[in-house]
Order: structure tokens, then sequence, then C-alpha cells
């Protein structure tokens, strides 16, 4: 049913472009809202539907704060974006079993992911804390992300990580440049999009194309190409 209902937003987007559907806007449910003529929204999913839950994009930064007073606590803060605007339910849940050979505790960012397909906005930024009980075996901490992990190899301590990629905010009207193949002599840098420069998960689908599977996967990324190889919509699925 949900991924149904993302392909029919999909669906719906496409015919906005070619001037045949009708623009629906999508209701922000957090700060920094996209333009709603930007968005298109899917029809809610019905009420029975289980949370969409997913990893977080990306982790920005690790840091662990100790206590000061007995019992002595160590509580882990964690930094990271998500794709679009709607992410809710933000947690860190642990991945470890027992004590690992490395002695670090593995955890994961996670969060409830919007239903609908989203045009892409600058990531918004999320945060969760996750308390590690006095006497534990840990002397670091490594976060994963959909994209992206950080360690943190001391406790207390505050780590960061590199800077994410780009959010294609800016990259309908631009020309789509492969991995390994170069833009045409003469095309300014500033109207095409690399492909390295994005995120890993992408989906291209070029003139030719058709849509391939139901599947939806609210970090990665779908591009749709003109005959030109330019991009005429991009859209979080």
């Amino acid at each position: 049913m949900q991924t149904r209902t993302k392909l029919a937003a999909l669906l719906n987007a496409t015919l906005i472009l070619t001037g045949i559907g009708n623009a629906q806007s999508s209701k922000p449910l957090a700060v920094n809202a996209p333009n709603p003529q930007e968005s298109v929204s899917a029809p809610k999913p019905d009420q029975g539907d289980a949370p969409n839950t997913a990893p977080v994009f990306w982790i920005t930064s690790v840091e662990v704060l100790r206590s000061t007073h007995a019992p002595q606590l160590d509580v882990v803060r964690v930094r990271g974006l998500v794709t679009t605007e709607g992410w809710e339910s933000v947690e860190l849940v642990p991945l470890t079993k027992g004590i690992p050979a490395d002695g670090i505790l593995d955890l994961a960012l996670i969060a409830e992911a919007p239903f609908e397909n989203t045009a892409p906005t600058s990531y918004p930024e999320v945060e969760a804390v996750f308390t590690i009980e006095p006497g534990h075996p840990f002397n670091g901490v490594r976060v994963h992300g959909a994209a992206n992990r950080v360690v943190l190899k001391s406790i207390p301590g505050y780590v960061e990580a590199a800077a994410p990629p780009k959010d294609c905010v800016k990259c309908v009207g631009k020309l789509f440049v492969p991995k390994g193949q170069t833009a045409p002599a003469g095309r300014p840098q500033e109207s095409i999009v690399r492909e390295e420069d994005l995120p890993a998960r992408l989906r291209v689908i070029r003139e030719s194309d058709g849509l391939g599977t139901f599947d939806s996967d609210p970090n990665r990324i779908t591009l749709l190409l003109n005959e030109k190889g330019e991009i005429i919509m991009a859209v979080w699925d």
C-alpha cells in the first residue's frame, strides 16, 4: 500500500510537469518548510499502516557527556540530518548485543519517515539522546545512519562527520553528468549536476527508461531526466 501510494505521487508529479495533472501541496510538519508549490502530496496512508521507520540520512556529530555525580551516567547525544521535512519520533536504538570485541557500542539513529514523496529542501536537523547505564564496558560509541557512520573512540568526547552530499535543491533544469563522464565543452559549471556530488542512493529515470519496481526508500533521491539529459524532477521517494 505504502509503495503504491508513493508511486502514485511520482506519477502525479510527472503529470504536473507536462501540464496534465493538478498540483497538490504537502503540509509540512516541521520548521524550514518547503514552498507548497515545490512539493507533491500523495494520498494519506490508511490508518492501519505501520510507521515508515528508517535510519536517519546523515550523522553529523556524536557526543558523550559524563555526569559528575554518582551514580555516574554517560549520555550519548547524536545530531543528524534527514532528507525532507516530516520525519518524527527520532531515537537512538542499540545494535550491540553483549560485550563487543572492540569495546565500541553500536547505535542506529532512526525515525519515522513521511509517507509522501517530497521535493528536495535543505536537510532538516534532528537529534536524539541515549543513556548508558553505570558500569558499562564500552570505551567508545559508533553511530550508524543511512548513508554514513561516525565513531567516537573515547568516552566522554565529541566528534563531527564530514559534510553531507548535495541536497539537490537546485538540481531541476540542470544537466545530469554520470560518474566517469564529462560535461559538454562550454557548458557552465553552475548548469550541471555531477552524480558523484549527490547521495549514493540515487535512482535516475532517463527518457527511454520505465519506472522499474514499486519499491520506495525515504533516503533515496529519484531524478527524472528529459531527452537532453536535463533534470526535470527531483524527489525523495
